[in-house]
């Protein structure tokens, strides 16, 4: 049986997990009673994990057609003579609003119908719940027909663990890919030359006794060189002095932290190839190294916390070559996301997780130990682990399912 790819955006990726059987029709009958069976549409459903009728019913609807599944049969019939590639596009649009996640893409997701009678998906890799348009004929299909609960089937299960290591010749691709992407440098940082003021007196020394005489509080203008007035205008110079001196000791202070050598270096623009080198050159210890490199690649990031870690994770990948490197990943994941104002970024953090996952980032095994160390740690109660939770129930389901099998 041919396969394919689940969902029109993964066509051309070799190394994506979730398959389909490629679409079968035929046609039967003449003249008026013409009809067009989808002859594997039972297989194609399975693999989807919807019911065979949800696609049937799609396709009368979009095409304005009488359509018919039996159940007992497997038969699905739409009547008028279409093609397979009519209805394959059909089909990658169906995919797209009742199958794939709406906020990570995963297919692996579950017809919800709430109280108020809203068809929603719930993805079982990142938790998102997408609401399906009310206004689709489909809609009204699926209230009056809900999907049955279903245990999740061998297919399933072996998509799940399937082809998740890359073959040497798709790295030897991506890297190449990589060094071309890289070429154009980033600009240098200006410095400003500093200035110093002067400030011209008010007053100079031919002045007439009788203009200092007329301040309304009997002090005159002149300067007070009492002991007491001394002392006071030299502590107030020596607070501004050291104000300053701080200052500027806070100034070279940054200049020499890792979070500024780490910024500095990603301006420069270099081949995301020396980085490891880079990090191995630091003498800080390797977690403060990726906490730099973290917050250097994700300062200020919020809502659009996923689409900055897609472009960004090919750093995140040359960062994580060493052993242990991968959880001091996870750990600079978790500070990042915790922190004070970054609640939008917690929001996205399942689905980034997942995703640096599914690019081979980060391991499954690595991903829940840290989930059971930060539940067991002093900062359990962020909502980092309320965020992630489902992704690792994912991962935990399949592992035990894999064990299962075996």
């Amino acid at each position: 049986m041919a396969l394919q790819n689940i969902g029109a955006s993964n066509r051309n990726d070799a190394f994506y997990r979730y398959k389909m059987p490629k679409m079968v029709t035929k046609t039967e009958g003449k003249g008026n009673g013409i009809k067009t069976n989808i002859v594997n549409n039972v297989d194609i459903a399975k693999a989807l994990a919807r019911p065979a009728s949800y696609t049937t019913k799609y396709f009368g609807c979009e095409l304005g057609a009488q359509s018919k599944f039996d159940e007992k049969t497997g038969t699905s019939l739409v009547n008028g003579a279409h093609s397979t590639s009519k209805l394959a596009s059909l089909l990658e649009a169906f995919i797209k609003r009742y199958v794939q996640c709406y906020g990570c893409g995963n297919p692996e997701t579950e017809i919800v119908i709430t109280k108020s009678q809203m068809v929603n998906l719930k993805c079982a890799a990142c938790g998102f719940v997408s609401e399906c348009d009310m206004r689709d004929k489909l809609t009204t299909f699926i209230l009056k027909n809900p999907p049955e609960a279903k245990k999740v089937g061998k297919d399933k299960k072996a998509m799940r663990r399937a082809e998740k290591e890359r073959v040497k010749e798709g790295e030897a691709a991506d890297e190449a890919m990589k060094r071309l992407k890289k070429k154009d440098g980033c600009s240098k940082v200006s410095k400003k030359d500093a200035s110093d003021e002067e400030v011209s007196p008010k007053h100079d020394g031919s002045a007439d006794d009788d203009d200092d005489d007329d301040d309304d509080d009997g002090i005159q203008w002149q300067t007070d060189t009492s002991r007491e007035a001394a002392e006071k205008r030299m502590k107030e110079l020596s607070a501004a002095t050291a104000e300053m001196v701080m200052i500027s000791l806070d100034e070279e202070e940054e200049k020499k932290s890792l979070g500024h050598e780490m910024r500095e270096y990603l301006k420069k623009g270099l081949p995301i190839s020396e980085l490891k080198a880079f990090i191995s050159s630091l003498s800080e210890p390797p977690q403060e190294v990726m906490d730099a490199l973290f917050s250097a690649l994700f300062d200020g990031v919020g809502k659009d916390f996923l689409k900055e870690a897609m472009k960004k994770k090919d750093y995140l990948a040359a960062a994580t070559q060493e052993e242990g490197s991968q959880m001091h990943l996870l750990n600079s994941f978790g500070s990042f996301c915790g922190k004070s104002g970054n609640g939008e970024a917690v929001k996205e953090a399942a689905q980034v997780l997942k995703a640096l996952y599914d690019e081979d980032v980060v391991e499954e095994e690595f991903v829940l130990e840290w989930y059971q160390k930060g539940l067991a740690g002093a900062d359990k109660s962020s909502p980092v682990w309320k965020s992630v939770k489902p992704f690792v129930v994912w991962l935990q389901s399949a592992e035990s399912e894999s064990e299962g099998e075996a």
